[in-house]
């Protein structure tokens, strides 16, 4: 993509209703792609491949027509166009434009499925929608970009509560602002790019969701001191010697902006708040990683933070080299522009670049919970009620000393079971391990006493009565039993396998 087809003017918003119309009459959604193209062409849009799509939209048919113009850019012939779009609207929108006799699209569109069967529609600049930051390489810093695996991961994560008033900072294209619009009365979107909020616009529109309040300017400054309900971004997030690419490089030093993001979201978030960031993160050579990110939380909130994946200090400017198509250009502005990272590394102490989530909770508690853990292993998405039965737990644990917590109830949560490891043939397992089949699917090693007490907690005997009862069958004194069992019973419950009984 040139520089001046960065500049050029977007469509405008004003009839897209009549064209989402032609879309879902075409069956122009995710169901219908996949019916379409067939599993392994659809999986390889992700990746960037169109052949096989290609090969798949050779027939001719309203689908196959608007597959080759919106989401490949293929031109398509002028009546071919006529019979599935409502042309003239489209050509004087600026969503097409005609080129000798054959039409062809301004931007990406792409269809994109609900968390409840909605058929949405993203907006973004030619190429960029298929394959996510892959489609961007060697195009303008002003690019704006679909759907990737960070949008999508971050949707998932966030808690899904209605809420007042949302923030959706650093939009983009704007799915994370057309996924607030569900469960948020009043949705605040920002970006540094000006095309950015030109693109939510059109994506909320041609997705029929409500319109937000679009705003331009840097991290939190178009919002000033209000305040949010809930707040996402998807920001800059690349650890980069300077801000060569506006959708990826925040232009501060090291971490600085997700750090700065992180501390100042405390003082936006109002009581009960949730804020939802995705963020790297510097490895220092001296200092605790973990530690490093405690000290990003604000004052009165609760944190779970989740380091998803490690890379070296090499790996890590190989791969945002690769985003930019530099390894494609010139070899020797490539070496140059990677001695430049590995430099800036240096210079930081920076070993290594971690990249997870960082999810906040405004709960203005005395002792705040601040959770930071490492877990790289799969999960199921979505995640965000697993995200604020965390805090709900946290929450619990709390207002409970030993006494309480032995005086209380619980039940095993859904989709645990029990696994049993040891020696074929062996009278007793070597030990045992709760794994959770849901959300983090995490799995955690118990001893007797602990898988027993999972086993027999459906809310009928508090906790003490459990160990009591325990202790009689294995001939221990149910007092030392009682004292030492009431930290893996906390694990267990922050951790998800147990939860509080209702009433509790």
């Amino acid at each position: 993509m040139s520089t001046t087809s960065l500049t050029a003017s977007l469509p405008v918003p004003d009839r897209a209703d009549r064209l989402r119309d032609a879309l879902l009459a075409a069956d122009f959604t995710a169901d219908g792609l996949l019916e379409l193209l067939g599993a392994p062409a659809y999986a390889a849009l992700a990746r960037s491949e169109t052949v096989p799509a290609l090969r798949a939209t050779r027939a001719d048919g309203p689908l196959a027509t608007l597959v080759r113009l919106f989401l490949l850019q293929r031109p398509v012939p002028h009546d071919r166009a006529r019979a599935v779009l409502p042309l003239e609207e489209a050509l004087a929108d600026g969503w097409v434009v005609a080129d000798g006799g054959e039409v062809r699209a301004t931007v990406d569109v792409r269809p994109y499925g609900g968390p409840e069967g909605q058929d949405w529609f993203i907006v973004s600049d030619l190429g960029c929608a298929v394959g996510g930051a892959a489609g961007a390489s060697g195009r303008g810093e002003g690019v704006v970009l679909g759907v990737g695996g960070a949008s999508t991961t971050l949707a998932g994560l966030t808690v899904r509560t209605p809420v007042a008033s949302a923030l959706d900072l650093g939009t983009g294209s704007g799915i994370q602002a057309l996924h607030a619009a569900q469960h948020a009365t009043r949705v605040t979107a920002t970006d540094l790019n000006p095309r950015a909020l030109q693109f939510t616009r059109l994506t909320l529109a041609l997705s029929g969701a409500p319109e937000a309040d679009l705003r331009t300017g840097s991290l939190f400054e178009p919002v000033a001191s209000e305040t949010y309900d809930l707040i996402v971004s998807n920001p800059p997030f690349v650890i980069s010697p300077g801000a060569r690419l506006t959708y990826r490089d925040g232009g501060m030093g090291g971490d600085d902006l997700c750090r700065s993001l992180v501390q100042r979201a405390g003082e936006r978030l109002n009581d009960g708040g949730f804020a939802h960031f995705l963020a790297n993160w510097q490895h220092v050579e001296g200092e605790d990683w973990q530690d490093r990110l405690r000290s990003w939380v604000p004052r009165g909130c609760d944190a779970w933070i989740v380091q998803r994946e490690v890379q070296d200090v090499t790996q890590y400017a190989e791969l945002w080299l690769r985003d930019a198509g530099d390894h494609q250009g010139d070899p020797d502005r490539y070496t140059e522009r990677y001695e430049t990272w590995l430099d800036e590394f240096e210079q930081r102490g920076t070993k290594a670049v971690g990249f997870g989530w960082i999810t906040l909770r405004k709960s203005g508690a005395d002792e705040p919970s601040v959770v930071v853990e490492e877990w790289p292993h799969p999960v199921e998405q979505p995640l965000g009620e697993t995200v604020r039965a965390h805090f709900a737990r946290q929450d619990y644990l709390r207002t409970r000393d030993d006494a309480a917590l032995l005086a209380d109830h619980f039940v095993l949560a859904p989709e645990v079971m029990q696994e049993q490891v040891g020696m074929p043939g062996a009278e007793d397992p070597e030990h045992v391990v709760l794994r959770q089949n849901r959300g983090m699917r995490r799995a955690t090693k118990v001893d007797t006493v602990g898988a027993g007490f999972a086993g027999v907690c459906d809310g009928t005997l508090s906790a003490g009565r459990i160990l009591d009862a325990i202790a009689q069958l294995m001939g221990e004194d149910p007092v030392l039993l009682r004292d030492r069992t009431p930290q893996a019973i906390r694990l267990l419950v922050e951790e998800g396998f147990l939860e509080p009984a209702p009433g509790t």
